[in-house]
């Protein structure tokens, strides 16, 4: 009867880590022309060993519509593009309406003060006045209290 049954090469490891580490022991207690032996034998051995086979690697090239390429899409079709951009849309929209609101805004405050000035007595020298200029300058509509 046959068994195909493989070795255990961990045991295998160890008995040979075993059996080199008794010979290295007493490698020292060796005469010279015995070791000299073992060396040369060591060498022969590790020129007639198998080689270990190379791996080469080797590019995967893709042909655009080959057989058997697969799919390369990634599911990036036209919707699913489309769904990736419409944040991007949304936010540079957003940013848009802010810019038109705050420019509206600030048109709206400087119209308010430009009628007042143009309601209000003053005389010409008030406008050439440089505190007159710093109070354009700050919002003298938050300190105008109501009438």
């Amino acid at each position: 009867m046959k068994t195909n049954a493989k070795p255990d090469m961990h045991r295998i490891d160890q008995v040979g880590r075993a059996i080199s580490r008794q010979l290295n022991e007493h490698a020292a207690d060796l005469p010279h022309d015995i070791t000299e032996r073992l060396r040369v034998a060591r060498m022969q051995a590790l020129a007639q060993r198998k080689p270990e086979p190379i791996r080469i690697v080797v590019p995967n090239l893709a042909t655009s519509g080959g057989p058997g390429v697969g799919n390369f899409d990634e599911g990036l079709n036209l919707w699913s593009r489309l769904a990736s951009a419409l944040p991007l849309i949304v936010l540079l929209f957003g940013l848009a309406t802010i810019h038109v609101f705050q420019n509206e805004h600030r048109a709206n405050e400087i119209a308010q003060l430009d009628a007042e000035l143009l309601i209000d007595d003053l005389p010409p020298a008030a406008y050439t006045d440089p505190g007159f200029l710093i109070f354009l300058k700050s919002n003298p509509l938050e300190s105008k209290a109501p009438d």
